[in-house]
């Protein structure tokens, strides 16, 4: 390109790319994926025969949820380092998000020839075919894995999160050979933990779980810091920015999808009330989208730079939230009329919903917060989130962050959303199906009442749960563990929640 004075404007210099580059990815790690996403654009355009920019943009689209877009610019990373493994692997996981499964399947069959002596391939592989339900080929993966690599702990919690642990079973055997063996150390030794965890759960050795339990999350938890009280100061500030506030909807709401959105706490029924509603033939299940939080914090501000109030924003902005989202739920689900966002923190934002998009529907979903704080500890969540997880305490204070929260949407907003317990759900599943389903707008279907048999990924902690019927049987399962759970319990009590 010519300056405007006539004269070729110089390259720019390998140092200003690098330095430039280096920017971006301290973005990227920091979380603020959109200015990320601007420093690689610019990088790009600067060198455009680095494949690296396009692999990160590829990375964080796919983090955003938008799978076209990553693929598109892995593909031009691919064009400029076509046998480099990071690039194929993050092409067949950005296959998978696009539900374009059998292409997934394909190239990560290709990773595994080409790199015959890693696991990780294998194991990604492992993991698709569990979130499409082909948990026995899922299991076939995993085995394979295990035998090139017999004392890695993830690969054994990974596999028993989609079958039960059988007592007497030569599983459960090398699992304890391998938490046995003093080589097993760190974070593959956590892993197991977690995994025998659950085996003892499984087995009925209820008095052996938080043996393996409590010292999984007390390593996790050193990795991984958590400080609550950021938690209770971003509902605080959030409480203060929507109190007074107008939430009469927008007379001219932006057209495009109707949401649905499903939130509450990780582990309360979300997957299962999703997986309902997208049994339904008018709907389509759009999963775990981060787009609502991001927008709405995108114009109202965030825990760190504090909010603004909504009594402050004009129409337009507010409008302009709406665009925003339903353009990106539109690319993420492309051709659908109605789509479930199952965006667990969208309960963080209730009033903006409310006031921007007349025509979705809230359906938040609660459980006794003594089951759901031992299924949270019970699990391990994707690095970097859901930190508190990890530390009894810290389960008991965000739940209380959670029902302050709600309890300011009720006295607000009554009647704007629905709420739904998970225990009346299993216990009288069709009247509550039925209910469920008029609340977000639909006509009954009796698909919903089969949705086990719906042929979609589902990329959460319940993936098996969800290829089952209803059934019970979790609920009350903190009673075998309450001694174990007394800190948690206290600390409920403490912070003021109502417990059933």
């Amino acid at each position: 390109m010519a300056a405007q004075n006539g004269t070729a404007r110089p390259a720019p210099r390998k140092s200003d790319i690098e330095t430039a580059y280096r920017k971006a990815r301290a973005l990227h790690e920091a979380g603020r994926l959109r200015e990320a996403a601007q420093g690689y654009a610019a990088v790009a355009r600067a060198a455009p025969g680095l494949a690296e920019p396009h692999f990160q943009l590829g990375r964080i689209a796919l983090a955003r949820g938008d799978a076209d877009a990553a693929l598109a610019a892995l593909d031009q990373a691919r064009g400029l380092k076509p046998d480099e493994p990071a690039i194929l692997a993050a092409s067949a996981e950005a296959l998978g998000a696009a539900g374009r499964t059998r292409e997934a399947l394909a190239a990560w069959d290709d990773l595994i020839r080409r790199m015959p002596r890693e696991v990780k391939p294998r194991a990604d592989k492992a993991l698709l075919l569990q979130r499409m339900g082909d948990f026995e080929a899922a299991e076939e993966e995993f085995r394979r894995a295990l035998k090139r690599a017999p004392r890695d702990g993830e690969l054994y919690r990974m596999l028993v999160t989609t079958r039960r642990v059988r007592k007497g079973e030569p599983l459960l055997r090398q699992m304890l050979d391998a938490h046995a063996d003093p080589a097993v150390t760190g974070r593959s030794r956590m892993q197991l933990q977690f995994a025998l965890a659950k085996a003892m759960a499984d087995t009925g050795q209820h008095d052996r779980v938080f043996r393996y339990l409590d010292p999984a999350n007390a390593a996790m938890r050193a990795a991984q810091p958590y400080d609550i009280a950021r938690r209770r100061a971003e509902v605080d500030g959030l409480i203060a920015a929507f109190r007074g506030g107008d939430f009469t909807p927008l007379a001219e709401a932006p057209e495009g999808p109707r949401p649905i959105f499903v939130t509450g706490l990780p582990r309360s029924g979300t997957t299962l009330v999703e997986q309902i509603l997208a049994s339904h033939p008018r709907v389509t299940g759009g999963g775990e989208m981060r787009f609502v939080l991001e927008e709405a914090y995108r114009l109202m501000g965030d825990p760190g730079r504090g909010f603004t109030r909504l009594a402050d924003l004009a129409d337009e902005a507010v409008a302009g939230f709406a665009r925003a989202y339903l353009d990106l739920l539109a690319r993420a689900v492309p051709d659908a009329a109605t789509v479930t966002d199952k965006s667990i923190q969208t309960h963080l934002v209730i009033g903006l919903v409310a006031r921007a998009l007349p025509e979705a529907r809230i359906v938040v979903v609660r459980r006794d917060p003594r089951d759901l704080g031992l299924s949270i500890y019970r699990n391990v969540f994707a690095p970097g989130t859901h930190l508190y997880a990890y530390d009894q305490a810290d389960i008991a204070a965000y739940v209380a962050t959670f029902e302050r929260m709600m309890a300011f949407w009720r006295e607000t907003l009554p009647g704007r959303f629905t709420e739904l317990r998970y225990e009346d759900l299993v216990a009288d599943p069709e009247p509550q199906t039925r209910a469920l389903v008029a609340a977000a707008g639909l006509d009954w279907d009796a698909a919903c009442l089969s949705f086990h048999q719906t042929e979609r990924q589902v990329a959460t902690l319940s993936i098996q749960q969800v290829r089952q019927p209803i059934h019970g049987g979790a609920a009350g399962g903190w009673r075998r563990h309450e001694a174990d759970l007394a800190p948690m319990i206290a600390a409920l009590e403490r912070e003021g929640v109502e417990l059933p």
